[in-house]
């Protein structure tokens, strides 16, 4: 772009002069700041030198002698060449920049044969590609279809295991109360019949007496033989008393016959949830004592059972020896089917179920079940395979 010189004629002039004059400190700093801002002005070498040659010509006088003449015409020169190398710098950059510039031209077009090259092969593994996602595509469905049709399969003996819980329970509670409320009776008439006969033996039928007393101790025994057996499927005091008072009770029979102590502790909120949850807290509990008692090796337990956040959350821990979750699949199978049915009982109310444990820790069952009532969960039958049953 090119610029009116006399933008900065008379500050040159002015420069040049004091330059000049001062024979002792040259003013060649103004000479460089000259030159600067004539590069900002976008003025070249030649349009300064124009300048340079209008000022030195209106400096030297004529009456000044050749050898005066001469020294100002150095020193003049001294100060253009200062005034000039801004001007010199930005050229020699522009050069080296072009430089540059031509290196990456034909860097860029030896790059561009390479990827023409390429995206020729590449077009060929494409249409290879695609081929093959034809292939994949076909096979994808029929898998899809057949997880479809898995998962429908699933869902359906998960239906069919849930049923057979629900129609076990009301069988064991048929069954119950047929032995507790027929043979339980039963058998109760027949001991009050046989005291009735005993109190009207004669003092000379001793060996009547003896015999009648050792069927009446039978019938008692057989008596308690069918309330335990009937409050082991269905026991009667869950259904007219209440979940606590049915925990009391069982614990109280398997401290006896285990000799494990175990402790409960609930809060009476329980037994406002609707029968089928209380059963299937009832029911747990009694299934992971029965873990206890055969697997864990425990002096200790406990039951408790309190409310959190809308849920019953209910832990049975043990001090027993313990396991490894993640090596679940490797435990004996009866005390696997023995997990898996208690958690297919908690989810049929909607909650969820996991096992705390390590070796030499002891365990946990953990049990949580929405206090409002609510639908099985539907997104576990879909599962392609069982969930753990490891507390997150």
């Amino acid at each position: 772009m090119k610029t009116d010189p006399s933008l900065i004629s008379r500050s040159y002039l002015l420069a040049l002069r004091k330059h000049l004059n001062n024979s002792q400190a040259p003013n060649l700093i103004s000479a460089r700041r000259l030159g600067v801002r004539a590069v900002k002005l976008g003025m070249e070498t030649l349009d300064l030198a124009r300048i340079h040659e209008g000022a030195l010509i209106s400096l030297v006088s004529s009456q000044d002698s050749a050898r005066d003449r001469d020294m100002m015409i150095r020193r003049a020169g001294v100060f253009f060449a200062e005034a000039i190398t801004p001007i010199e710098e930005t050229h020699r950059g522009a050069r080296e920049t072009n430089v540059q510039l031509k290196a990456m031209i034909e860097a860029l077009t030896l790059r561009t044969n390479e990827l023409a090259a390429s995206n020729e092969d590449l077009k060929a593994e494409i249409e290879h590609r695609k081929s093959i996602e034809d292939s994949l595509r076909i096979s994808e469905l029929t898998s899809s279809q057949l997880l479809d049709k898995s998962r429908q399969m699933q869902q359906e003996l998960r239906h069919l295991s849930r049923r057979l819980l629900s129609i076990q329970e009301e069988e064991r509670k048929r069954i119950s109360r047929e032995l507790h409320d027929v043979i339980a009776q039963t058998l109760t008439g027949i001991n009050v019949r046989l005291t009735s006969l005993k109190s009207k033996s004669t003092s000379g039928a001793q060996d009547l007496h003896r015999k009648i007393a050792i069927t009446q101790k039978l019938v008692e025994k057989s008596v308690e033989i069918v309330h335990r057996f009937a409050r082991d499927l269905r026991p009667a005091v869950l259904d007219d008393l209440g979940l606590i008072p049915a925990l009391h009770s069982h614990l109280k029979g398997f401290m006896k016959d285990t000799g494990v102590r175990v402790t409960l502790e609930a809060f009476a909120g329980v037994e406002k949830l609707d029968g089928s949850k209380r059963t299937v807290l009832y029911r747990v509990a009694q299934e992971a004592l029965i873990n206890i008692a055969r697997h864990a090796g425990a002096s200790t337990a406990s039951v408790t059972i309190h409310p959190d956040k809308g849920i019953v959350r209910m832990e049975v821990k043990d001090d027993g020896c313990g396991f490894k979750p993640d090596g679940i699949e490797d435990v004996q199978v009866g005390n696997r089917l023995g997990l898996l049915g208690m958690r297919e009982r908690v989810e049929m109310v909607g909650g969820s179920f996991c096992v705390l444990s390590s070796p030499g820790n002891g365990t946990t069952v953990r049990v949580e079940i929405p206090v409002a009532s609510s639908p099985a969960r539907k997104g576990s039958s879909k599962r392609a395979k069982p969930p753990s049953l490891e507390c997150p």
